[in-house]
Formats: structure tokens, C-alpha cells, sequence
């Protein structure tokens, strides 16, 4: 988009794209819109819409961007595979590509997965980390972190990041403790993170974080004790939607782009 090439634009990468947007009831493949999306792909989307626009669910950012069909999505096989990475990584660009047209503050990008069943939340954790340092190693064969973020997940300004756009990640899975984050595959939500400045400056973040707060007290019964706001600790602690240990550590690791690391 905007006459750029896609640099995960492999044969892998095309097979496994599932760039996704519902446009006029229906949803369909942007970058190919007589190709068909599979069955199950349409009804993970459906199920999808259901749980975010259920009048109890907290987060009011994420149900703005849904409402207003400022979201992309797509379904991708098991998890942390070559060939969900390589389709993950090729409709991630896309996504951070096309968001600048969409024109509202309340953007987002939903990966699903086909498989694998999860139930465990520490396997959830495991799993979610080392998909996203699979797509981390694509990433670094074309580009560096994202300039305005920490790359360090134990640094309190850190933020993960795919084609220099920085994303707060939020993972959901069947077997999560928090019912904001029990859907019933595996999914990783992308979350623009310069979204969140402009929301801040205008000083609206802070009254919609307390909404969301409110509103998920209300669903629980009890605040996520990962909560914490942005620049008090690493925002890798809620990623995964496990309450982690004080002591826990983040299992990813960010390296240089690999351009840079053949110069040093």
C-alpha cells in the first residue's frame, strides 16, 4: 500500500495472508477482494465481533474501533509456525500501512489462530512470547525497534515492535483467568502504541483508562493485578494476561537489524 512493496512479501507469506476488513456487512480480503475467505475464517470474525461488542466487555477503545470497522483482521494456522509467522509478519506491514488513512485514534489489528488448543495460561505466556520473537526475527531482517520505544522488556518504556510501529500486544485464549481476555482461539490484538500518545496529549487517555478499569472491575469482581500505567513498569508484564510473579522476567530477547549487526 501507498506504492510500497511488502518486504515479507514471500510466496509463504502471500499463501498464509489473511488480511481482512468488514466492509458493508461482509467481510472480505482487501488486498484481493474476489478472493475468498475460507468459512472458518468468517465465522472466528464473527465470534470475534460478539465478544468485543457484548455490552459487558471493558475495553471501549477496542469496541470504538470494531463499531466504526477501523480494525483489520485475520486467522493464520497453528501458532508460531514458519507459515503463520511469514502471514502474520506480511499483513502486520499491511496493517501498519494502511492505518494512517483510516482517520480515528481507535485502530487495531486481530491475529487468530487456528490452533494450537490452549488451556494453561503459562503455556499461553510461552506460546505468545515465542511467537512474537519469531515474528521479531523476520522483523530484523528489514527493519530496526521502533525509534520512540524501549527494546528491552524489562525496560519500563518498552514496547514491542514489527516494521518500526510500535504495538501494545494483548493476548486472549480460552483458558485466561480474566474474562476480558477468554476468547475462544488463540489471538493476539496489535495495538498501534502512537494511538495511545496522541490520546494522552489531548487528555483523553486517562479518563478512558479509568472507564476501562471500571468496567473490567465490574465484569471480574477484582482489577488485573498486572495493571500499571505506561513508564511505571514494562508493559510486557500484561501481554499475556497471566498475573505475573514480581519477580517474573520477560523471555524475549530483541536484536540488532540485522543490516546493523553485520557492520559491528
Amino acid at each position: 500500500m501507498g506504492g510500497q512493496s511488502n518486504p515479507f512479501g514471500s510466496g509463504l507469506a502471500r499463501a498464509h495472508s489473511s488480511y481482512a476488513a468488514r466492509r458493508d456487512g461482509k467481510l472480505l480480503h482487501v488486498l484481493n477482494p474476489e478472493r475468498p475467505l475460507s468459512p472458518l475464517t468468517e465465522s472466528i470474525h464473527e465470534k470475534f465481533r460478539a465478544f468485543v461488542l457484548d455490552p459487558a466487555f471493558p475495553c471501549i477503545g477496542a469496541r470504538a474501533a470494531v463499531n466504526m470497522n477501523c480494525y483489520r483482521f485475520g486467522i493464520y494456522p497453528e501458532m508460531n509456525t514458519q507459515a503463520a509467522t511469514a502471514g502474520l509478519a506480511h499483513d502486520l506491514w499491511e496493517f501498519v500501512h494502511e492505518r494512517p488513512t483510516f482517520g480515528i485514534d481507535y485502530t487495531t489489528f486481530v491475529a487468530a489462530f487456528v490452533k494450537p488448543a490452549v488451556a494453561d495460561e503459562r503455556e499461553w505466556e510461552r506460546m505468545l512470547w515465542a511467537q512474537l520473537q519469531s515474528l521479531h526475527e523476520l522483523d530484523r531482517e528489514h527493519f530496526g525497534w521502533d525509534a520512540t520505544v524501549s527494546s528491552d522488556p524489562e525496560d519500563r518504556g518498552f514496547s514491542f515492535s514489527l516494521a518500526e510501529q510500535s504495538f501494545f500486544v494483548v493476548g486472549l485464549h480460552p483458558g485466561s483467568s480474566r474474562r476480558a481476555r477468554r476468547f475462544a482461539y488463540p489471538t493476539l490484538v496489535f495495538n498501534p502504541h502512537d494511538q495511545f500518545e496522541r490520546l494522552r496529549a489531548r487528555g483523553k487517555f486517562e479518563r478512558m483508562q479509568q472507564t476501562i478499569r471500571a468496567r473490567d472491575l465490574s465484569l471480574q469482581g477484582s482489577l488485573n493485578p498486572n495493571l500499571s500505567n505506561f513508564g511505571e513498569l514494562s508493559e510486557a508484564r500484561q501481554y499475556s494476561g497471566r498475573a505475573v510473579e514480581p519477580e517474573w522476567r520477560c523471555p524475549f530477547r530483541a536484536h540488532p537489524r540485522v543490516s546493523d549487526d553485520r557492520k559491528s
